[in-house]
């Protein structure tokens, strides 16, 4: 297992919407939250491989794709205890 790679597998909505996050933490002060140096290259991995996969970053209307992107991730309001529970 010492050479095993791991896969993670996002719709396209999650992907969309992490990539932009994973943007602005790089490019903005939020950068300080990051305080391991380690931590930055898997970071730029993911973020990269997000950017060729996601062609829609590029397009006129990526405000509008991130937007309904985010809406569509959002939880129900009733839905957040159900959600925190899952990973207990």
């Amino acid at each position: 297992m010492e050479n095993a790679e791991i896969i993670i597998k996002l719709t396209p909505d999650e992907a969309l919407v992490l990539s932009d996050w994973l943007e602005r933490v790089q490019m903005t002060e939020l950068s300080r939250l990051i305080d391991e140096e380690a931590v930055w290259a898997p970071i730029h991995r993911l973020a990269g491989t997000l950017d060729k996969s996601l062609p829609g970053i590029f397009a006129a209307d990526y405000s509008e794709r991130l937007d309904a992107a985010r809406r569509r991730l959002r939880p129900a309001s009733g839905d957040v205890a159900n959600d925190c529970a899952t990973y207990d």
